[in-house]
């Protein structure tokens, strides 16, 4: 029988509860979502500044220029979630307080989604508006900002899941955060080598969903797949569950 003191620890809303404390109490999360959020508008600044918008491009395009940066940080910040308490040990101490080990994987998906939806929203709005303010009014199409903006921040709450559930499968910091990266970026890198896959291959990186959401001008099918921004973003959240459901199976099979 479970002992009444550790029953009462083990809920949904105490493990919530635990990993916000978390969270908030390391210096390396609260630095990186500082700068998921300012990344974005300082890239609106720069691109307004230099005036280096493509003339087909929106205004919406070119202030979320920077915004894969922060999409990439957000991802790597999920990945940190659980993968540095693998590397501290504390992991051991959280699986005591919450035995339930599936519940503690929920606890922190909950949370890097909601941050993440939260910061990107906040931030990637304030880069629109800092773009529009900046650049010479007319010379560029604006683009259209909602639902757009809702899609780009719902974009980075995957990312901070897609990192979660590598992290939790990886159980290593560095080894997670070099597979994070690989996954957003090589499938762009290595796009051009498979002829007429190409687009196919480009269109299921996170990024290329931020790309076709905010309006890029380089969003185009030849590069990023032809799937329109919303079914990019549903293919997206389809293998990021898919990953999730992965890493809670092994996470309840594997020792802490």
């Amino acid at each position: 029988m479970t002992p009444p003191s550790t029953a009462a620890r083990a809920g949904f809303r105490q493990a919530l509860a635990h990993e916000w404390i978390k969270y908030r109490s390391l210096r390396s999360t609260l630095w990186t979502s500082a700068a998921i959020a300012l990344v974005p508008v300082a890239g609106a600044v720069f691109v307004a500044a230099t005036a280096s918008l493509q003339p087909d491009d929106t205004v919406l395009g070119g202030s979320l220029t920077l915004a894969v940066v922060a999409q990439i940080l957000a991802a790597v910040l999920g990945a940190l979630l659980i993968s540095g308490e693998y590397g501290s040990g504390s992991i051991h101490a959280t699986f005591a307080a919450c035995p339930r080990r599936g519940t503690v994987l929920a606890a922190k998906a909950i949370l890097i989604a909601a941050l993440m939806f939260g910061l990107a929203l906040l931030s990637c709005t304030a880069a629109y508006w800092v773009g529009r303010g900046m650049l010479p009014s007319g010379q560029y199409a604006p683009g259209e900002p909602m639902p757009a903006l809702l899609g780009v921040a719902g974009s980075f709450g995957v990312s901070g899941l897609l990192g979660l559930a590598i992290g939790a499968l990886v159980r290593h910091t560095a080894g997670a955060v070099t597979t994070v990266i690989a996954v957003i970026l090589l499938p762009d890198l290595l796009a051009p080598l498979f002829g007429d896959a190409q687009r196919w291959i480009a269109g299921i990186s996170p990024t290329a969903v931020l790309q076709k959401l905010s309006q890029s001008s380089d969003a185009t099918a030849e590069t990023v797949g032809s799937l329109g921004p919303w079914p990019s973003l549903w293919l997206v959240c389809g293998y990021t569950a898919a990953a999730l459901l992965a890493a809670g199976w092994l996470l309840r099979r594997r020792d802490a």
